[in-house]
């Protein structure tokens, strides 16, 4: 019969595969299960689509510094800037030497003859007049000196105002009367204002010596400097405060640094010369 038959074949390729099974997976042992047991492969599939761009992602560090680079080319030259301002006066040069004596100049032409005079008669009016001129300079340095208070040398008149100021306008006020403040440039000249200064019963008083333009450099209010004399008490000029850079004279006729805002009496001089 053919039916058993086919039920023999059956059975024989059943046993088989359970054999070759066993078999297969007896070998493999190391493996895993679902790589060493599977009955199935699985096949990679299609390629997927492009997915979305991502966010931009944070800033990196900086880098280090990398290193210097070659000398560049030298540039050409800029054009000249614009002058700058002028400068302020600097002191005054030594005195120069005396120049050659110059060619005679030509003779001059003959004066014309004078006439005579007999002066006898004047004499007498003369005389009177050289007395009243006598008692008239008499007068007037009694007047100078004593009620006006003021003292003289041969070139210069000195007198104290007595009205409190500050340097700047003590300085003014020489130039409303026609003066400047007191410059002593020589020992005679200071002694002659520091006895003035002590007989008018004063204890100090303003004079014409600053170093407000440059510090430690003091002038004159003439605008020179001060160079073959001077008269600082010991000690002085110190700069005490930071702000001194004006000077008063003492009665014992010593200069001394003091503020220009302090407000104490002045001395002005004025010139005997005509300007």
């Amino acid at each position: 019969m053919v039916y058993p038959r086919i039920l023999q074949m059956t059975t024989y390729v059943a046993l088989l595969v359970v054999f070759l099974g066993h078999i297969s997976c007896s070998e493999i042992e190391n493996r895993s299960v679902s790589d060493s047991c599977s009955t199935h492969t699985i096949l990679p599939g299609p390629k997927g689509d492009v997915g979305e761009k991502g966010d931009p992602g944070e800033f990196g560090k900086q880098g280090k510094e990398g290193p210097m680079g070659s000398k560049g080319n030298k540039s050409q030259v800029g054009n000249s800037g614009d002058n700058g301002l002028l400068g302020k006066i600097g002191p005054i040069g030594a005195k120069g030497d005396k120049g050659y004596k110059g060619t005679p100049g030509l003779p001059g032409g003959k004066g014309k003859t004078g006439s005579f005079c007999d002066c006898g008669r004047y004499r007498k009016f003369v005389g009177q007049l050289d007395n009243n001129v006598a008692r008239l300079k008499s007068s007037l340095m009694f007047v100078k000196n004593v009620i006006a208070g003021i003292r003289e040398t041969d070139e210069k008149f000195y007198y104290i105002v007595k009205e409190e100021r500050n340097y700047r306008d003590a300085l003014t006020q020489c130039r409303i009367r026609g003066g400047t403040l007191a410059m002593p440039k020589d020992q005679a000249t200071n002694s002659l204002i520091s006895d003035y200064i002590s007989k008018t019963g004063l204890f100090r008083v303003f004079i014409g010596i600053n170093d407000i333009e440059k510090e430690k450099q003091y002038m004159y209010t003439d605008n020179t400097p001060l160079q073959n004399f001077s008269s600082w008490k010991a000690g002085e000029p110190n700069d005490g405060s930071g702000y001194e850079d004006c000077v008063e004279m003492q009665s014992t006729g010593d200069w001394n640094d003091v503020e220009c805002n302090l407000t104490i009496y002045f001395m002005c001089e004025f010139s005997k010369k005509a300007k």
